[in-house]
């Protein structure tokens, strides 16, 4: 179980991490709006699986995925310096689409009460 909160806790400040060296360090073009959503690490700390969200079109998501691929070496560097681990972990990106999924349902929600006022309205006529 300690190793479990220890992997919490290093993915928690791995975040920020990551989002510091995005924001300050990494000058890739192809990295667009890039937010770090989570952390995911392994309890041995080998592995980090990091949950991004990009903001942009198919084509800006593509390569801003392979712009953090070719960062990763770079980014796996300063992670295990800053945090002083014994080993760099490996890591690993995925595209979080859960934050536009939550907005597309939003929207939806939003067309329906505007459908569902339109419709009293008639009615109320």
């Amino acid at each position: 179980m300690a190793g479990n909160q220890r992997a919490v806790r290093v993915g928690d400040q791995m975040r920020d991490i990551l989002a510091e060296l995005l924001r300050d360090e990494v000058k890739d073009p192809r990295i667009g709006f890039v937010s770090i959503v989570r952390v995911e690490v392994s309890n041995d700390l080998r592995h980090a699986k990091i949950f991004v969200s990009v903001l942009g079109n198919e084509q800006q998501k593509k390569e801003s995925m392979k712009g953090l691929a070719s960062a990763t070496g770079f980014l796996r560097s300063e992670v295990a310096k800053r945090l002083q681990l014994r080993y760099a972990p490996e890591l690993h990106f995925e595209l979080d689409e859960s934050i536009e999924h939550g907005q597309r349902i939003a929207q939806l929600l939003v067309q329906v009460q505007d459908e569902q006022k339109r419709r009293a309205a008639e009615e109320g006529e």
